[in-house]
C-alpha cells in the first residue's frame, strides 16, 4: 500500500515538473524555477525576522543561566561556547530537521517555520525544488550535528574528558558542510551560469553569506581551540609517561 502512494505522488511530481504550465509563479531565482503548488507568505518579513531573532536571545539567555546554576565556574570562554553549541544544535534539529522533512511541499507551506524557510529561499531557491545536494546536507546536519552539538553543550558543563575529540568532529561536519554549501552555489553560478539568490543585495550579502558564515569561522575557530587543547593535555601525559619510566 505504501509502495503504491509512494509511486503515484512520484508521478505526479513528475508530470506537474514536465509541465511548466502547471507551476504558479513564484518570485525565486532563476526565473521560471519549477516549484510545486508555491503560495505566498502570509507573514511579513520583519515578523519572521522578529520571531526568529528573539528565539535565539531568549535560547541564548536562557542557556546562560542554566549553565551558570549547573556549575558556578564556567569561564566566559565556556559559557560563550555553551551558548554557540546549544542554538546551533537547536537549530539544526528544528529548524533545518522541518525542512528535511518538509522539502517535497516546502513551496506551500504556511506554518511559521515554513514561511521562515520560504522567505530565506530569495537568497537560494534551491530549498524550493527539490535540490539533491541541500537534502543531503540538511538532514546529515539535523541528524548528526544537530544532536551532537547538545551533548557537546552538556559535556562542557560537566566537563566530560571526550568533549575535545568530539567538539572536533562535530565542528568538522558542520565547517565542511558549510564550504561544500557557499561552492556548490558558486560552482553553478561561475560555471553553469545559474544563479539562485535574487539580485537584491539584502539576500546574498545577509542571508546567504553572513548568516551562513557563522558555520564557518566559529566551527573554525572551535577546531583549532580543541586540537591545541588536545596537544597539550598529549604532551603533559608524554611527560609524565616519560618521567615515570626514568624513575
Amino acid at each position: 500500500m505504501a509502495d503504491t502512494l509512494l509511486s503515484a505522488a512520484a508521478k505526479n511530481a513528475s508530470h506537474l515538473l514536465s509541465d511548466p504550465a502547471n507551476m504558479p509563479w513564484n518570485p525565486y531565482y532563476p526565473p521560471g524555477s519549477q516549484i510545486l503548488n508555491y503560495a505566498a507568505n502570509s507573514w511579513s518579513v520583519p515578523a519572521l525576522l522578529g520571531i526568529f531573532f528573539t528565539t535565539c536571545a531568549i535560547l541564548f539567555t536562557s542557556t546562560y543561566f542554566v549553565a551558570k546554576r549547573v556549575d558556578k565556574t564556567l569561564t566566559s570562554a565556556e559559557l560563550s561556547q555553551i551558548m554557540w553549541f546549544v542554538l546551533s544544535g537547536c537549530i539544526h534539529v528544528f529548524f533545518e530537521g522541518y525542512y528535511a522533512a518538509n522539502f517535497m511541499n516546502l513551496g506551500e507551506k504556511q506554518t511559521l517555520i515554513g514561511q521562515m524557510w520560504k522567505e530565506y529561499a530569495f537568497s537560494d531557491s534551491r530549498y524550493l525544488t527539490q535540490n539533491a545536494f541541500v537534502l543531503c546536507m540538511e538532514t546529515v546536519t539535523s541528524v548528526f550535528w544537530g544532536p551532537g552539538c547538545l551533548i557537546i553543550a552538556a559535556m562542557i558543563m560537566l566537563r566530560h574528558p571526550l568533549r575535545h575529540p568530539i567538539q572536533i568532529i562535530v565542528s568538522m561536519g558542520q565547517f565542511y558542510g558549510d564550504v561544500l554549501y557557499y561552492t556548490t552555489s558558486a560552482f553553478d553560478h561561475y560555471v553553469l551560469g545559474v544563479t539562485y539568490s535574487r539580485p537584491e543585495t539584502f539576500y546574498f550579502w545577509f542571508y546567504f553569506v553572513l548568516m551562513n558564515a557563522f558555520w564557518i569561522v566559529i566551527p573554525g575557530y572551535l577546531i583549532y581551540d580543541s586540537t591545541i587543547q588536545s596537544a597539550r593535555a598529549i604532551s603533559r601525559l608524554q611527560k609524565v609517561e616519560g618521567t615515570k619510566k626514568v624513575t
